[in-house]
């Protein structure tokens, strides 16, 4: 993590995402801006959380340990997402691993300073309710996909969630990391290659020694019935 130095972007990321209706400016506020690599782990499941996190530019993904060692596949974020407002909330140590995907740039704001002024501002407390609102939507989804749908429905929902039309991406799905998809989407590595060369024969993906891209999006849409990992 790396600590951001610069006030004009700090006040236009601010602006961008219209959290100057939120925190006015006639009240100094301590916001840093922090920077995360891809890859990098942003929180750790049993960590003390300290501040609040929003999301201002790139993606991560949030994951959920079990038993076995493995981890379970939550949702994946894009700005503006907020981070850490159930432990805000519930006073409770990081509930999910978060993970960026892509190159990240956060605003934080520390917990002690929203325990002391902000949790009577009315906006503030509107927009918690707000997304503390989504992630119970995505987390209802996250548990129906993950223990009622098939491997492939899981998958086709995975690959439409981190994609967009027409452009190709490699870092998250590098065949290196098949074996960590596998285990994000509850399966095994060798049954998960059988089911990316199956949609390989019939022309739904094409799978290269290091990316996979999506040829036809129409299939993949049916075969995730509509669902989403975000």
């Amino acid at each position: 993590m790396k600590i951001i130095e610069n006030p004009s972007l700090l006040h236009k990321k601010l602006a961008e995402y219209e959290l100057t209706q939120i925190f006015d400016d006639n009240k100094q506020r301590p916001f840093t801006l922090q920077a995360y690599m891809e890859g990098e782990i942003i929180l750790r499941e049993g960590e003390e959380m300290k501040q609040l996190l929003y999301l201002v530019e790139g993606r991560l993904k949030a994951t959920s340990s079990v038993e076995t060692g493995k981890s379970l596949l939550l949702r994946f974020n894009h700005p503006l997402a907020l981070i850490g407002d159930l432990e805000l909330v519930r006073h409770i140590p990081v509930q999910s691993q978060i993970t960026a995907v892509t190159a990240c740039l956060f605003i934080a704001l520390p917990f002690d300073y929203i325990y002391k002024h902000e949790m009577t501002n009315p906006a503030f407390l509107q927009e918690l309710l707000q997304h503390l609102s989504y992630k119970l939507q995505t987390l209802t989804t996250a548990s129906r996909v993950n223990l009622l749908s098939s491997v492939e429905n899981r998958l086709a929902s995975y690959l439409l969630s981190i994609s967009t039309p027409g452009n190709e991406f490699g870092t998250e799905l590098q065949t290196g990391n098949i074996g960590e998809m596998a285990d994000l989407l509850g399966t095994t590595h060798r049954h998960l290659n059988r089911i990316l060369h199956d949609l390989t024969e019939k022309g739904v993906i094409d799978k290269s020694r290091r990316n996979i891209r999506i040829i036809d999006y129409e299939k993949l849409e049916e075969m995730s019935q509509g669902i989403r990992y975000e």
